[in-house]
């Protein structure tokens, strides 16, 4: 029987270590190693071969996208296949994922047992051409549709900007005249919440902002909104891109009811 090499790349230890456990009590895997954020993963990519790489989209310092884009100029032919596990329940991620090569889509909470029998389907069965078998619901959640379009951007979630910045886009959503009145209410509004100054916060979403600049993900931005917004030198103010997300949301919320 074939014995399989698989990373998991996850920064959840409770259930990394669930999922190795029960991965090597199974007679087809001989290895299970596992990476608590991408930039760890990278490395191990570089150093071995596996089989079957196991990659959530949201971590600390080298998110899973980024991870995805990597991957060809680190392992060529020789690439793991990729099984996206994440919370995220975004259509478009799904498809974003699949494109850049992702084999499977699964939706956490999953059953190691499950997980178990998709990489065997994924590596001894026959794959229709493309190979890509993605699980995805509709998002449910405010955070989730949020985390999804940052995750696009490139706005890492260890930095203070991102929650930050997810607040201030729930706030405009909820009372869109409030990105009229962003240094009077909004972001003394986040500050309370926080615990800190209404400064802090303008200079963290900035950043948050910034950042998302420096990685380059601004086609990712305009895949994602439909249209061409900014280019690489033009980056949004902090009003504008709250305004823009948040306005985003509220069409995708009319378009549901409408139907």
């Amino acid at each position: 029987m074939a014995k399989y090499r698989i990373l998991l790349a996850d920064d959840n230890s409770r259930f990394t270590d669930t999922l190795r456990g029960y991965l090597l009590a199974q007679e087809s895997v001989s290895e299970v190693d596992v990476a608590a954020d991408g930039k760890e993963a990278l490395q191990l990519l570089k150093d071995k071969r596996y089989d079957v790489l196991s990659l959530d989209l949201i971590m600390p310092n080298v998110d899973g996208l980024a991870v995805l884009e990597q991957l060809p100029a680190i392992c060529g032919a020789e690439a793991p296949a990729v099984v996206i596990l994440s919370e995220l329940r975004n259509e478009a991620m799904v498809r974003r994922c699949c494109a850049m090569g992702a084999r499977y889509y699964m939706v956490k909470p999953i059953e190691p047992e499950m997980f178990y029998k998709r990489i065997l389907q994924l590596l001894e069965a026959e794959q229709p051409k493309g190979g890509i078998l993605p699980y995805a619901q509709t998002p449910k959640s405010f955070d989730e549709k949020v985390t999804a379009i940052f995750l696009v951007a490139g706005i890492p979630a260890h930095i203070k900007g991102y929650h930050y910045l997810r607040e201030g886009i729930r706030l405009v959503y909820e009372e869109p005249d409030l990105i009229n009145r962003i240094t009077k209410e909004l972001y003394p509004g986040i500050a309370q919440k926080f615990g800190t100054s209404a400064s802090k916060v303008e200079r963290a979403i900035r950043h948050a902002i910034e950042v998302a600049w420096t990685r380059g993900k601004i086609e990712n931005l305009n895949g994602l909104f439909g249209y061409n917004i900014y280019g690489k030198n033009d980056k949004p103010t902090n009003g504008e891109f709250i305004a823009l997300v948040a306005d985003k949301l509220l069409m995708e919320e009319q378009s549901r009811k409408a139907v």
